[in-house]
């Protein structure tokens, strides 16, 4: 499968920086499979945007279901290098969440992407949240004290959006206990904001496996109450990105060339009643979009790939249906203007 890259001479850097980061952690993620698993290591899928014309990318699946629910480490570019009449330059991003198994160890999620548009100065998106079904203080200690480290003066502002985008106003409740997110973000010395970016996602890795690996080892008992609550937060979990979550929908609006990865991030099961159960809670037209998704779902709420596809069809025809309900879209202090970029 052949995909074609950008010629641009950031794009290239933007590749390299999050290739090496999904190397790093597919490689520490493999390492825990080998050492807590069942040794089987990440499988590799790849996808093309217009035959590779565009580009495209790959993302590492999990396959050891000792210890993932799902898992999934994606990272892509996009370009127009041959449309010159595009905003869009080039779009290069790492996008990863990890579902364990075990309902006592947190899920995490992260996205760094790095944009360039014609005849504008390029920029940063950081984003990592911490996902537990059930919280424990010492996961979410540190990862804070991660964030804290690696954010240095941005930790006010991308704590400050990232509490403001995970938010889910018709659940009075966010998604996650950790949240940081920094749009469009840019410095006058280009070298650092790549610095900055890399050691961000480095250091979340390295903190997110210290985390789950403490997790796997000690807390290995669970009820059955335990993955109850497990499968409602991942109900929410689902909740919030097929209603909310604006980088989810943007990536369906642009193309429907890889809907699989971008429902990477949903969970394997979820509640179906309770997810139904949310519907009045929502603005119309939302009420519409949350019933069509139920309606999609096979009654053991499992979400297989088919299941996937389903979904990632109905988010994409209800925002051409309604495109004013865009309004209800989660972001933070500033809207990304991520599908216009593509249009010419």
């Amino acid at each position: 499968m052949e995909i074609k890259f950008s010629s641009s001479i950031d794009a290239k850097k933007a590749y390299e920086l999050v290739t090496k980061l999904q190397s790093h952690f597919v490689n520490k993620l493999n390492n825990l499979s080998k050492e807590l698993g069942e040794n089987k290591p990440f499988k590799e899928v790849l996808w093309q945007r217009d035959e590779g014309i565009h580009g495209g990318g790959n993302r590492y699946e999990a396959c050891d279901e000792l210890l993932f629910n799902t898992a999934s480490v994606n990272v892509s570019q996009v370009h127009y290098d041959d449309e010159p009449n595009k905003r869009l330059r080039s779009a290069s991003a790492i996008s990863t969440i990890i579902h364990p198994k075990n309902p006592n160890v947190p899920s995490m999620h992260m996205h760094i992407s790095f944009t360039e548009i014609e005849n504008e100065q390029s920029y940063f998106r950081i984003m990592a949240d911490l996902n537990p079904a059930i919280e424990f203080q010492e996961d979410k200690d540190k990862f804070t004290c991660t964030i804290a480290n690696f954010a240095n003066n941005t930790y006010e502002e991308g704590t400050a959006q990232g509490d403001k985008y995970f938010n889910i106003p018709a659940l009075n409740r966010h998604r996650g206990v950790v949240h940081f997110y920094l749009e469009n973000y840019k410095t006058q010395n280009k070298q650092a904001d790549f610095d900055f970016a890399s050691d961000f996602g480095t250091g979340i890795i390295n903190t997110y496996i210290d985390i789950i690996d403490n997790a796997f080892k000690n807390r290995t008992s669970f009820s059955v109450n335990d993955i109850k609550k497990q499968l409602s937060y991942h109900t929410l979990y689902l909740f919030q990105v097929l209603t909310l979550d604006r980088g989810t929908t943007s990536g369906l609006l642009v193309h429907n060339q890889n809907d699989a990865g971008i429902m990477g991030s949903l969970p394997r099961f979820v509640d179906k009643n309770l997810l139904a159960s949310w519907e009045k809670l929502v603005p119309t037209p939302q009420d519409e979009l949350v019933r069509k998704l139920v309606e999609v779902i096979p009654s053991n709420g499992h979400i297989d790939i088919d299941t996937k596809i389903k979904l990632a069809e109905a988010v994409r025809n209800h925002y051409k249906t309604y495109p004013e309900s865009l309004k209800y879209q989660a972001s933070g202090n500033t809207i990304p203007t991520t599908v216009d970029n593509h249009k010419k």
